[in-house]
């Protein structure tokens, strides 16, 4: 199974099972994810969701052979991405967070990370763009200069560094992520139910403009960077092992 799903409590635990692959997020998967997030909306008993990639990694973003699937009604790519949750949803967080994986954590609400844990939007270095919502998201997380450092040089950030600047909630031991996670969880889900809920839907719709315009903002790079050569040549050095050869158009 490329997504295992279970309860503790009133959390329900998502956990991606392609750590072979590095978790990277096929259709499969991206299904898996969309079908455990509608569980947590439409079940109740659940108040909390947390997802995680296991006890080494979190994920590396889309599969670049099979791709990661169309986007679902409710959740958009990878099933969550442009899902509006009216649950918290908490990412816990061991080694890397690369690319979509990056991406994945920018759409959660909290986020835990092991002190080994890294996060990177490499896209650029493969001719492509992060396409869903990092570029965007990046700089709401992180203070813009930073933002600006992950998003052009393509090279990743401590998790250190990354509580230092406010995108971790809460740093732990490696290995201990999840658990971190699940006693965050239960920390917001003894708490009431429409409280949550309210508060949640007045934060994340009074951001809900600026999305939109990032949205539209994203949808124009990515058709100019996805029919570009560079983007054609970046996939091809990536799948052949070799450095690319840019020609800036």
């Amino acid at each position: 199974m490329t997504v295992v799903v279970n309860q503790r409590g009133p959390v329900l635990i998502i956990t991606l099972g392609r750590p072979e692959k590095r978790n990277a997020i096929d259709p499969d998967t991206a299904a898996g994810i969309d079908h455990a997030l509608n569980e947590l909306e439409d079940t109740e008993e659940l108040l909390v969701g947390v997802i995680t990639g296991g006890p080494s990694l979190f994920s590396a973003g889309s599969d670049l052979k099979l791709g990661s699937g169309e986007p679902t009604e409710r959740g958009g790519e990878y099933g969550m991405i442009r899902r509006t949750a009216p649950k918290p949803i908490i990412a816990a967080v061991e080694g890397l967070a690369y690319g979509g994986g990056m991406e994945i954590v920018l759409a959660c609400d909290l986020v835990v990370a092991s002190r080994s844990a890294r996060f990177g939007l490499p896209e650029i270095k493969r001719g492509l763009i992060a396409a869903y919502g990092g570029v965007f998201r990046a700089p709401k997380a992180l203070p813009l200069n930073i933002a600006k450092e992950l998003v052009l040089t393509g090279d990743p950030i401590s998790a250190e560094r990354a509580a230092q600047f406010g995108l971790v909630n809460q740093l732990c031991q490696d290995g201990e992520a999840l658990e971190a996670a699940l006693e965050l969880a239960e920390r917001v889900a003894i708490n009431a139910p429409v409280s949550v809920r309210e508060s949640l839907r007045v934060l994340d719709e009074s951001a809900a403009e600026s999305e939109q315009v990032g949205w539209a903002l994203m949808n124009q790079a990515v058709q100019t960077v996805f029919e570009s050569e560079d983007a054609r040549e970046g996939r091809e050095a990536f799948l052949e092992k070799r450095e690319p050869r840019w020609r800036g158009r």
